[in-house]
Parts: C-alpha cells; structure tokens; sequence
C-alpha cells in the first residue's frame, strides 16, 4: 500500500502511451501518480488539489499547455512544473519557461533523468527552512518562501525563489550560467539559455527597471552579479 505521505505528481501528456510509461516509472520511483490527457480535465483536477509536483505536455489539445501552465502558477505561485515538450527550436522549448514552468524536458527525453528532476524539485520545496535575513532592500523569510522588496511582497515562482535567495547568498560575486545551472537547476548538463530567462523573469519583478538593472547585473563573458544595496559595482 502507498503511503498517502508520498509526494503526488499530477501528469498531462495526451499520448496515452507516454502518459502509461511516464506514471508507472514515477510510481516505481516511489510517488503518488495522477493522470490526464486533456488540459480541461487536469485543470479541474488542479483546482480540486494541487499536487506537490505538475508534469505537462505543451502541445495539449483543448486547454493548451501553456494556458494550463499560467493558470497552475496564479494558483499555487510556488508548484513545481516540469514543461514536457516535442518542438525542436530552442526558442520554442524556453517559451514555456516564459509561461511560468520551472524546467522543461525536450521529447524523446529518458525516463531516469526525468525521475531526476522531479526528485530534485520536490527535494528543494520540502527542503528545511534557514534563518530569515535581510540584505538591503530584499527580506527573505524561509519558512513561506516569501521575499519582500523595500517591504513589498514580491509573488516568486519557486524556482524564481531559489534563485533569488542564491543570488542574495553570493551577493558581490560573480556566478556563472554553468554554476547557476548545478547550484539551482540541479543540472550537470542543460541549456543555459534557461538560466537567461529565469534571470529575465526575475529581473522583471525585483528591479524598477527591469532594462536597467541596479541589482542583478550582467558581467559580461562571465555570468551575473548582485548587488543588494543600491547601485553598481
């Protein structure tokens, strides 16, 4: 019998057969599995529960996979989403990270792999809180995983918030898109590209202008750099 404290993953993938594979592995790996292969059905099922893990197809058909991705964020701003998708451009694939997704999977992807990134987000939501802090303007309180900006809650997917907070923790330093990738993505191996929109997301909400940043700036050639008080360096 499955221990109703293992974390549940909710799949929307319309080919039956991946949906099948992609379920049983996960259950094998030791999770809870719901399925769905229209996005108007997993839409219900989301608003009903939402689960600690959502894995979607982009290419949907009805409600789309985007569509399903910014209305799961509006409704839990820190769920963990994985973005499976076919489309074989760059550009293509990183646009569900601009929908709201976490990460993002390009099919025919292997079945371990995605275990690993489903571990590794649910690793990093139950992770055990740290110390409150404030650095400049930016608070960070652990526990909700909420950070303020000049004392204004500022909405954080959780991915968004794990970078954020890494960023506040190497703050005067530069880090690299590589180092970003293993440090926060879990990645030993991706496309950097997503760091760049994570960082742009990111930029989007924490800065006055987000084109001319004054706290998450751009070390050209090398990676990014904080600064949490105001001004450059």
């Amino acid at each position: 019998m499955v221990k109703a404290s293992r974390p549940r993953v909710l799949v929307v993938e319309d080919d039956r057969t991946v949906l099948t594979v992609v379920g049983d592995y996960l259950r094998q790996a030791g999770y809870r599995v719901a399925g769905h292969t229209d996005g108007a059905r997993a839409l219900a099922a989301l608003r009903d529960r939402v689960p600690d893990v959502l894995i979607l197809d982009r290419m949907l058909p009805g409600v789309s996979g985007d569509e399903l991705c910014r209305e799961a964020r509006a409704m839990a701003q820190h769920l963990p989403i994985l973005m499976l998708t076919a489309l074989d451009r760059v550009d293509d694939r990183i646009e569900g990270l601009e929908h709201g997704a976490d990460d993002y999977l390009a099919k025919p992807f292997a079945l371990r792999e995605l275990v690993l990134r489903v571990n590794a987000m649910v690793r990093r939501a139950s992770s055990a809180p740290a110390v409150s802090f404030v650095a400049g303007p930016f608070g960070v309180d652990p526990v909700r995983r909420r950070v303020s900006v000049a004392g204004r809650d500022v909405p954080l997917t959780g991915r968004e918030y794990e970078l954020l907070v890494y960023l506040l923790q190497n703050a005067g330093r530069t880090v690299t898109r590589d180092k970003i990738m293993r440090e926060v993505l879990g990645w030993s191996h991706g496309d950097p590209s997503t760091v760049t929109v994570h960082i742009r997301r990111l930029r989007e909400k924490i800065e006055p202008e987000p084109h001319d940043p004054r706290h998450l700036l751009t070390v050209w050639g090398e990676g990014y750099r904080f600064i949490a008080e105001e001004g450059r360096a």
